[in-house]
């Protein structure tokens, strides 16, 4: 944690990764290590967030190309509205804007990371990281009773 100062989030062009990423199977170990543990280990959000990823970047192109009722209209309208909400990340790392098309793919990407992170941990092997279990979650201990009556934690 930094001791002294501001914290700044924002764009920088001088920030740099410290680890490297040359690949995208870099970039899924990554997420596939945090992202159940950023969902505090819960099913009910993991399942909100597989919902809302659904009907941010599939829902849109689905209706925009299979509906020609107003329900493709608003596809096509909220397809726009994403690639424009891109252009300013694009414009200020002076990326191509055809990137911008490939979002759609890159939500179901992620959430279908998301969701291999979850298994991987209900498998036990969640949050690897150097061939280590990072992040474990401790579920609480349920009391038990036997059949003398005795509960034990």
């Amino acid at each position: 944690m930094k001791t002294q100062g501001s914290i700044w989030l924002g764009l920088s062009d001088r920030a740099v990764s410290l680890r490297a990423y040359d690949k995208v199977d870099d970039i899924r170990r990554m997420v596939i290590r945090s992202a159940y543990a950023q969902l505090n280990y819960s099913p009910i959000l993991l399942a909100g967030t597989v919902l809302g990823m659904l009907l941010t970047y599939v829902a849109p192109v689905l209706l925009a190309l299979f509906n020609r009722e107003a329900a493709g209209v608003f596809g096509a309208l909220a397809i726009g509205l994403m690639l424009a909400s891109f252009a300013p990340i694009q414009a200020f790392y002076r990326l191509s804007p055809m990137r911008a098309v490939t979002l759609p793919l890159i939500g179901i990407v992620y959430t279908v990371w998301t969701v291999d992170s979850a298994v991987q941990h209900w498998m036990g092997r969640g949050g690897m990281w150097k061939g280590r279990a990072q992040a474990q979650h401790v579920h609480p201990v349920q009391p038990t009773t036997d059949q003398n009556g005795t509960t034990t934690p």
